[in-house]
């Protein structure tokens, strides 16, 4: 019986070389592009499960090519489970750099949150490299060392796995990064903050060219203080493909290569011939929302809740006439240091009164740099936003903070302008404005900055930054004082017919 079984198999693979040779320059050809591999070899790994492809497929293969070339050294995909990230990044594309794209001494080190993922992709990546199928086309990919975790090629190249706690050790010209956090160890800040920590301090010096070797991260979000929101909270410089399940045209997706997330009409679905509508419905419902809106849409939003909703901000295209505008700066205390968390910007609200009592937010500048870079910014808004719009400040407490306000007061001699000092803290002087939000009196005039303003304010409190909060905040509390008989403290330089 063995022996029936052994002859079986081997007629099997002679059949497979047969029908290889016979294909081999149409396959080769197919296979030059990264998405053209992953069809022609999507059967050695799913041999019962039929291939269903996606335009979101090519942009994945497209930024991964990037990397191939040279184009691109640090790439972060946000994209949902189930959308064959995997496969593609760590499985497909490895094998295509090794053979088809011709560099079989590329090393990549391979990391994900449990080390059982690291094996499974080890070994899918290891089956396809020494299936008939690969081997027929590719006969130069000999394997040195086969193993479940790590192998090797003998022309130098290797994969090596570890589980992304352990990331400590090993080093490759591709780090591979496919999903740090779990969505239990996200949802603890004592695991989250471990991972984030070993992300920045570990895999920098995981390469092995410090300039052309690659960073690679993919994983649907989980948290906003996750290793994707650490990225973009330093400014770490990677290039962000992020597709969500569901299309958001504020956040469309255009990236450096000349990719432009496709989809037109708000709530397009992502991959449709594998997740329909009635699929993707069906399951929000288990998620719950706030896995809804990290795993499917890519923005997370803190379990606990925040003091602002994206939901309650309409977006218009143009303010009534007769709005009264302020704009608000909130001033940074400091440049921001490479390596550093959190650090706010500086950041200037104009937020506008209009004429039946509600609120519109018209424009947001922000902005990291101090001295004498801010108050340029400064006094170039207040020139692009002309005499009409009332200027605000803040004032620290103390004499610094006083001779501060002073300054900028009189760089703006000729504006109608206030300093004043704030008093409670961030939550307590952004209550009232969330009051308004939620009541649907709030509106976003249409402009590139309403994702990001989104974002942190759905964030709000436990956000990694909260300046364009604390400057709304202060543009509102201007808004609704009392314009006569106002108590407290306030330096004004003011021209006549300002309003």
């Amino acid at each position: 019986m063995r022996l029936i079984r052994a002859e079986k198999e081997r007629r099997r693979q002679q059949a497979e070389r047969d029908r290889v040779a016979k294909d081999a320059e149409r396959i080769r050809t197919k296979c030059q592009t990264l998405v053209g591999f992953v069809r022609e070899a999507w059967h050695v790994l799913e041999p019962n499960q039929r291939y269903i492809h996606g335009w979101h497929i090519d942009a994945v293969c497209d930024h991964l090519e990037a990397v191939t070339d040279g184009r691109i050294t640090r790439l972060l995909i946000n994209i949902p489970p189930g959308t064959m990230k995997s496969l593609i990044v760590s499985v497909f594309w490895p094998a295509w750099e090794w053979g088809p794209r011709g560099f079989p001494s590329m090393r990549y080190l391979t990391t994900s949150y449990k080390e059982d993922f690291v094996k499974r992709d080890s070994r899918r990546m290891r089956d396809l490299v020494t299936s008939e199928w690969y081997q027929s086309l590719w006969p130069e990919i000999a394997m040195a060392r086969a193993g479940e975790i790590s192998f090797a090629n003998t022309k130098t190249g290797n994969r090596e796995g570890v589980a992304f706690a352990g990331l400590t050790g090993g080093r490759g010209d591709r780090v591979i990064i496919d999903d740090p956090h779990s969505t239990e160890t996200a949802e603890s800040d004592a695991e989250r903050e471990r991972t984030t920590r070993i992300f920045r301090e570990s895999v920098p010096s995981r390469l092995n060219d410090p300039v052309r070797s690659a960073i690679i991260v993919v994983m649907q979000r989980l948290h906003s203080k996750d290793v994707s929101g650490q990225i973009e909270a330093l400014r770490l410089g990677y290039e962000h493909l992020m597709l969500p399940m569901e299309f958001e045209p504020a956040r469309r997706c255009r990236t450096s290569i000349g990719f432009v997330d496709p989809r037109e009409f708000n709530g397009e679905l992502l991959f449709p011939d594998r997740f329909p509508r009635e699929v993707v419905e069906r399951d929000k419902i288990p998620m719950g929302s706030y896995a809804v809106a990290g795993q499917f849409q890519q923005r997370p939003v803190p379990r606990e809740g925040g003091l602002f909703k994206r939901g309650w901000f309409g977006i218009v295209n143009a303010a009534p006439a007769g709005t009264r505008w302020v704009r608000h700066w909130d001033l940074a205390a400091s440049k921001k240091k490479q390596g550093s968390s959190g650090q706010a910007f500086t950041a200037g609200v104009k937020l506008g009164k209009m004429p039946d009592g509600r609120f519109i937010v018209g424009h947001v500048e922000r902005l990291q740099e101090e001295g004498h870079q801010v108050r340029v910014a400064i006094k170039n808004m207040a020139e692009v936003d002309g005499k009409g719009v009332e200027i605000s400040l803040p004032q620290d407490p103390g004499q610094a903070g006083k001779v501060q306000a002073q300054d900028l007061v009189l760089m703006l001699a000729g504006w109608n302008v206030h300093a004043e000092a704030e008093t409670g803290d961030k939550v307590t002087r952004a209550t009232p404005f969330s009051a308004q939000a939620e009541a649907g009196n709030v509106l976003l005039l249409r402009g590139f900055w309403n994702e990001a303003y989104l974002d942190e304010m759905a964030n709000f409190p436990n956000g990694a930054t909260k300046d364009q909060v604390d400057a709304s905040s202060g543009a509102f509390a201007r808004l609704t004082m009392k314009r006569e008989g106002k108590s407290g403290s306030t330096l004004t330089t003011t021209t006549a017919g300002a309003y």
